[in-house]
């Protein structure tokens, strides 16, 4: 790992904020020029690419910085609180089933993803089907299966459960990254082009759009100016929430680690994680509190833009991990991950299309899947913020089935690396 020109987190705090408000200060110019760059490039997705560039020139680290850490387990669990307390929750439920279908068919398109993808890199670099032991091309990917499904408890547990060593491990560590985050850029450039998209699927957003303009009509009858003690209030909700969450976590994961071994008898070890429950109960927190009138009175003196502010950070963290260079290393690995991914992409937008589901639920569904609880509620938040819950709960299942799914996608490669040999 290089040695990055800036190395002090103090000094790439304040260099990711002024990229943040840089971006917000143009977006809100109303010169020709200015509306004419974001109709075309979407805020959000500049917020998450900018930071990719200084990481790849060298200037910062994603790798070596704390800030992902501090943003994904302080503010992300905050925003979480904050964004949900307004929530119309019967409303989130009246979106029906199609969500679930979707987001199951993308998890389809990663098992099935994984041979199709093994099958083209092997027919074009056939010198990886030579590969033995725990360097066996198709034990790294298996990780990647884990991840893609689940999150990167799930893709650690794939790295156990099938042996990859521990180079092909760092290397698919990338192809993971690399190809999720290109793929994060896609769909919040989608976001803003949803009604486009939800032409295209011949979808009906009607009750998405229904519940946007509840909360924003909501918002807006309750919106006052914000006095120092409101914002003091919506941090003690926020952060306290999330001390909760990560005091509730710190007791629940060690009573989890005594049960492992029967956890890892079913294939359900990939929950003992902080960030999986800290997200969990975090979220779980900002449901209650959106049926207690007093909290939901916060969003009055900005509990949504504090919360989007949050996660925007969170964006910019997530997006100095990405090194766009990498991806000529081992180029024909990468290769392997677009075809894996769009096979995903594919099998996902058929069933919507079939089922006639709007992108929404394209775009968060296959979000929750290969990206997480970290990034599902960012894309969901691009099309609304009270709508971040949805990638959460999706993300929260992902987990649950990350394992499951991944180790039927190992299996599979195995038997096809095998036959291909």
């Amino acid at each position: 790992m290089k040695t990055p020109l800036i190395t002090n987190d103090a000094v790439v705090l304040g260099l990711l904020l002024s990229l943040l408000a840089l971006v917000f200060y143009t977006a809100g110019k109303q010169t020709p020029f200015w509306k004419k760059f974001y109709g075309i490039v979407p805020s959000l997705l500049l917020c998450y690419f900018l930071p990719s560039i200084f990481n790849t020139l060298g200037i910062i680290s994603g790798e070596s910085s704390g800030l992902y850490k501090v943003a994904s387990r302080y503010f992300l669990p905050a925003a979480l609180i904050l964004l949900t307390i307004s929530m119309d929750f019967p409303a989130i439920l009246r979106l029906g089933p199609k969500s679930l279908a979707v987001f199951l068919a993308g998890t389809l398109g990663i098992v099935i993803g994984g041979p199709i993808a093994l099958i083209v890199v092997a027919w074009m670099e056939p010198s990886i089907l030579q590969t033995t032991g725990e360097n066996e091309t198709w034990r790294g990917m298996a990780t990647i299966a884990g991840s893609w499904i689940g999150g990167s408890a799930n893709q650690t547990a794939m790295k156990e459960v099938f042996g990859a060593g521990d180079k092909l491990f760092s290397t698919m560590i990338a192809v993971d990254v690399i190809v999720a985050n290109i793929w994060t850029g896609c769909l919040l450039y989608g976001a803003a082009r949803s009604s486009k998209i939800d032409s295209w699927l011949h979808a009906d957003a009607s009750a998405i759009a229904e519940t946007q303009n509840r909360i924003e009509h909501y918002r807006a009858s309750i919106t006052q100016v914000p006095q120092l003690r409101d914002t003091m209030n919506l941090l003690a909700v926020g952060f306290g929430g999330t001390a909760v969450a990560h005091l509730l976590a710190d007791s629940i994961v060690p009573a989890l680690e005594k049960k492992k071994a029967w956890l890892e008898s079913i294939y359900l070890d990939s929950i003992i994680s902080n960030f999986f429950w800290i997200v969990l109960i975090a979220t779980t927190i900002g449901l209650l509190l959106s049926f207690w009138q007093p909290a939901r009175q916060l969003e009055g003196v900005g509990a949504s833009r504090i919360g989007s502010a949050f996660v925007y950070l969170l964006v910019a963290t997530i997006g100095m991990q990405m090194d766009v260079l990498a991806i000529f290393d081992n180029p024909i690995l990468f290769l392997g991950g677009v075809v894996w991914m769009l096979t995903h992409v594919g099998i996902t937008l058929l069933v919507a299309r079939l089922i006639k589901a709007p992108f929404f639920f394209v775009a968060v569904g296959s979000q929750a899947n290969v990206g997480g609880a970290a990034s599902a509620p960012i894309v969901a938040s691009a099309f609304h913020p009270a709508l971040a819950p949805v990638g959460v709960l999706l993300a929260v299942l992902g987990y649950a089935l990350g394992t499951y799914g991944g180790w039927l996608c190992g299996i599979s490669m195995q038997i096809v690396f095998e036959w291909l040999k």
